[in-house]
């Protein structure tokens, strides 16, 4: 009896607000699906139809079919990248922030870099805070995490992280929310990097400051954030094609590029990891550069897949039966690899 009267809180925590805040986050800055951010996607891609289609480089015979219809939009991968969008905040206060919480304490905090820099050096006077270094601690808090997100990316096209990482490429159709079909494996290990990461940065950057500095920002949002979400970032997950040419490119990464990185062509395999930047493509050799020519592409992750990931089962226990098989496999393939001539049992 004691129990039901917590129930409605039980729920309230874990599936009301979780599932309220995500929804409201589509009126929040701080993420790519702002309306805001969203609307200057549709301008450029409307802008873009009308560009095309005065050139007759479109068979589109309307903006809504320019944007893949009902074909893409209500596509049933489309449908469950919608769900999933809500189903994975709930995932994020059940699974991912407990185990963040868990590790949390054990990861060095700005603090502990400052206190450690300090009793080596001694204590650094105080430059007080301008705008110029908040522009530049700012700059460098995006490079650190636009870098750091490049080798989670990359770690996760890895052989035993795939299988998670698999659950964003599995989608045959590409819609702005499709950035959500993220695995929570991936999440929890992308807010432990950036924990990390931006630490150390914070850290060694207030040290050689003599104190904390603050990020610029525009309208409560980190400024390059708030710029590279304007740039028609919803565009990456689309079926609208924006290039910024192969010059841009090796700096900047535009939507082409992204729907080059979820190609099935093995052309397309392993190239562009970067999100914001295409500059850590150029220096570790996974850069693929565009033009304006659309490429034929399909995306998804080929035709064995094409039924597997269309629930939500698929997308949050798949991952584990099939990381599970491998490392079954890999097992089975160890205990029966014949020995070598002459070697002997213990």
């Amino acid at each position: 009896m004691d129990i039901l009267p917590k129930i409605p809180d039980y729920l309230n925590q874990f599936i009301v607000e979780p599932v309220t805040d995500q929804f409201l986050g589509i009126f929040d800055l701080n993420g790519r699906f702002g309306v805001l951010f969203l609307g200057i996607s549709c301008l450029v891609a409307y802008l873009l139809f009308r560009v095309r289609r005065h050139r007759g480089l479109t068979d589109a015979s309307s903006f809504w079919q320019f944007l893949g219809g009902s074909r893409v939009n209500f596509h049933r991968s489309a449908l469950l990248d919608y769900r999933y969008y809500f189903v994975r905040a709930i995932l994020k206060v059940a699974l991912v922030l407990p185990f963040v919480g868990l590790v949390d304490p054990y990861i060095l905090r700005s603090g502990d870099f400052i206190a450690f820099f300090t009793n080596l050096w001694g204590a650094r006077p105080q430059t007080g805070e301008t705008l110029a270094l908040t522009l530049l601690y700012g700059l460098g808090v995006f490079l650190v995490n636009d870098f750091k997100h490049y080798w989670v990316h990359r770690a996760f096209h890895s052989k035993w992280l795939w299988e998670f990482h698999k659950v964003h490429h599995s989608a045959p159709v590409l819609v702005p929310v499709t950035a959500s079909r993220i695995h929570f494996v991936e999440k929890i290990a992308e807010r432990l990097a950036t924990a990390v990461f931006l630490s150390a940065y914070a850290g060694i950057f207030w040290y050689a400051c003599g104190g904390e500095i603050s990020r610029y920002t525009l309208f409560g949002v980190t400024y390059l954030v708030f710029i590279f979400n304007a740039l028609a970032a919803n565009l990456r997950h689309s079926h609208v094609w924006l290039s910024f040419g192969p010059k841009l490119e090796h700096v900047f990464n535009s939507p082409a590029q992204h729907q080059i990185h979820h190609s099935d062509a093995p052309r397309h395999f392993n190239k562009n990891f970067g999100t914001n930047l295409s500059v850590w493509d150029w220096m570790f050799g996974t850069l693929y550069v565009t033009t304006s020519r659309p490429e034929p592409i399909r995306f998804g992750t080929g035709r064995q897949d094409a039924e597997r990931y269309l629930t939500l089962y698929s997308l949050i226990v798949l991952p584990f039966v099939e990381t599970g098989r491998k490392l079954r496999k890999q097992r089975w393939s160890r205990e029966t690899k014949p020995e070598p001539s002459g070697s002997t049992h213990s």
